[in-house]
């Protein structure tokens, strides 16, 4: 699978060493091998960089060019999404404050966690706000997020952005290559499917609904009329790892089943899934209940044997 990121990344290691693309690939695949794989090209690459003596520090990257574990990140986006400013207490008991927002470029879009209360006033004060095209300086990719810090900047812009990415960005990757807190897309196996479980929602909301005797009720709409929604969870494997996937109500009915309260009906038709090949769009999560990390599905369609002879032709 050939992931447009990883080939940016070689290109400038290329380029910054005068050394074949070929030749740098060894040196990457080398490195990984010597690390039984549990580390992905993008991070092996950016160790073979930096052994290079090549920093991505003083260059401004597009949003889809961040990676997990980059340091002194440059890039420039527009606010896109704005959370409200949280407050909380620190481990010494001081009282400090956190907020979250989006920027998009027209590559991709990235989370934006942003702890200085220095810049954090900016946004209280409305010089920040969503359509903001922000400049950031000196921050780090964590967990697929861009944390910013005391030794971090960030400032308005009068560089004009034109079309940016508001909807989420999905790389295509193997599962072994997952990360914690990525969208990705896989092409992957079913091996288990388990029956589903059930619980209330509010039909306004969608948060889940409390139970108070022969009433429902939800935090924000008062008693209400829920909906059932159901949750199951299936095992896929592309060949190169398997991962415990997670489906709610919308996704099981997207996997093809026709009646999901209807427990022996599920029972027949599951048979029909197991072994398919599917593609499977979602996001990375850590269950911390079981400490590992379980994938979220959001989408599911059938692999079509016109669209992997596609995607083959372009590895």
């Amino acid at each position: 699978m050939t992931d447009g990121n990883y080939d940016r990344i070689l290109d400038r290691i290329s380029r910054a060493s005068g050394l074949g693309k070929e030749e740098i690939e060894r040196k990457i695949e080398a490195r990984r091998s010597k690390l039984s794989g549990l580390i992905s090209k993008e991070g092996a690459a950016q160790v073979i960089a930096s052994e290079l003596g090549i920093s991505f520090e003083n260059e401004r990257l597009k949003i889809n060019e961040l990676l997990l574990g980059m340091r002194k990140v440059n890039t420039i986006g527009k606010v896109i999404n704005l959370f409200p400013v949280r407050t909380f207490t620190t481990k010494k008991g001081e009282e400090s404050k956190v907020v979250n927002f989006w920027i998009a470029d027209e590559t991709a879009n990235v989370k934006v966690v942003l702890w200085d209360t220095n810049h954090i006033g900016m946004i209280e004060d409305g010089k920040i706000a969503v359509g903001t095209t922000v400049e950031v300086s000196n921050g780090s990719m964590r967990d697929n997020e861009l944390h910013l810090g005391s030794f971090s900047n960030i400032k308005p812009s009068e560089e004009i952005l034109g079309e940016v990415k508001t909807e989420k960005v999905f790389k295509e990757k193997h599962i072994i290559d997952f990360k914690v807190g990525e969208n990705t897309s896989v092409r992957a196996f079913i091996l288990q499917l388990f029956e589903p479980r059930f619980f209330h929602v509010c039909p306004e909301c969608s948060k889940k609904a409390v139970q108070e005797g022969e009433f429902f009720t939800c935090g924000k709409h008062g008693k209400i009329i829920p909906e059932k929604r159901a949750v199951s969870s299936i095992v896929v494997d592309d060949g190169t790892d398997s991962i415990r996937a997670v489906l709610f109500h919308e996704a099981l009915l997207k996997l093809g089943f026709s009646q999901l309260e209807d427990l022996a009906r599920f029972a027949e038709e599951k048979e029909n899934f197991l072994g398919k090949e599917m593609f499977f769009t979602g996001n990375v999560r850590n269950n911390k209940f079981f400490n590992n990390s379980e994938f979220v599905v959001e989408d599911v369609k059938e692999a079509q044997p016109e669209e992997i002879i596609a995607r083959l032709e372009k590895q």
